[in-house]
């Protein structure tokens, strides 16, 4: 898929459709891959990368990518699709400055299973046959891919591309059994006080390092209320438990109705904290109150939280 990719890219801006590309390249470590933008082919042929750890969703780099000149050409795979359309919706991205490839994709490994098999130290991760040889500083290991899956890919929505101007591999279809609110469905059956005391523990280990915001989509207003100084609560590190929990639930409700569940917040950040699971909560409550709606499907259909209807639930 590399290849491919990799030769297309350099196709594109040898003809001069488009100026530079979007991708990914390696990090420090070997599961580490970061977005990047590539402005030559030297630096595309030095730099590209793409494998089971290019996880990142980049449509939310086009913002600022797309007000730049020239045409930007962006690798998407289905999942980022969405949230370029929803972007596309609330007029944050310039269609016309970007050249969208759709990827297809299957889904993508998490470094921090093979972290909880004991898998500390890699230096290395090869993929062949369905099986990760992972090498560490101890010696190496065999690992099926599939317990490796990323939990968001496990519970994938979609694999079928809502956008592109061309496509790599083959379009996939959107998925019925996800099973993707499984866990919220785990949460709603707890007392009150379980549900509280849940999130409790798992908001606590929040350091404010702001990477959940930073990386979504859906959060792209030009400044942040949590960065103004006069808000009185701008400083990274909250003071108190109180602080903790409302900087996550106001982000949540910021986004709702606007969220594509993604699931780069949980991706991202340091503490392993589930934050996807709030937002798949107002995707679900939504869908329940006002009908089956999936952000980003289609940028000319009016949000749930958006529109107003005699019908609509009060309580």
């Amino acid at each position: 898929m590399q290849k491919m990719m990799e030769k297309r890219a350099l196709e594109l801006l040898a003809d001069g459709t488009v100026s530079r590309v979007l991708g990914w390249s390696a990090g420090e470590f070997p599961y580490d891959m970061t977005p990047a933008v590539f402005e030559t082919a030297e630096e595309l042929q030095d730099g590209f990368v793409y494998n089971d750890f290019c996880g990142a969703n980049l449509s939310k780099y086009l913002i600022k990518e797309s007000r730049k000149e020239g045409k930007i050409l962006v690798f998407l795979k289905p999942c980022d699709t969405y949230s370029f359309n929803q972007l596309l919706a609330e007029h944050r991205i310039i269609r016309d400055n970007i050249y969208v490839i759709g990827i297809e994709c299957y889904g993508k490994a998490d470094v921090e299973k093979l972290k909880a098999m004991g898998l500390e130290g890699i230096t290395g991760i090869y993929m062949k046959d369905g099986e990760y040889t992972v090498e560490t500083v101890y010696g190496s290991q065999t690992v099926k891919a599939y317990e490796a899956m990323a939990e968001r890919c496990l519970a994938c929505k979609s694999k079928k591309h809502v956008v592109y101007d061309e496509l790599i591999g083959e379009d996939g279809e959107v998925v019925t059994d996800c099973n993707r609110f499984d866990m919220v469905e785990q949460l709603e059956a707890m007392t009150p006080e379980q549900r509280f005391a849940f999130w409790r523990g798992e908001l606590s280990r929040c350091i404010r390092c702001n990477a959940c915001r930073n990386v979504c989509p859906a959060c792209s207003c030009e400044q942040c209320v949590f960065d103004n100084p006069n808000s009185g609560v701008a400083q990274k590190a909250a003071v108190n438990s109180f602080e903790e929990n409302m900087f996550h639930i106001i982000r949540a409700f910021h986004v709702a109705g606007r969220c594509t569940d993604c699931g780069e917040c949980s991706r991202v950040c340091p503490q392993n904290i589930p934050l996807h699971l709030l937002n798949r909560k107002f995707i679900k409550d939504m869908n329940a109150f006002y009908g089956e709606y999936q952000a980003g499907e289609d940028p000319d259909k009016k949000p749930p939280l958006g529109t107003y209807t005699l019908g609509d639930r009060e309580a």
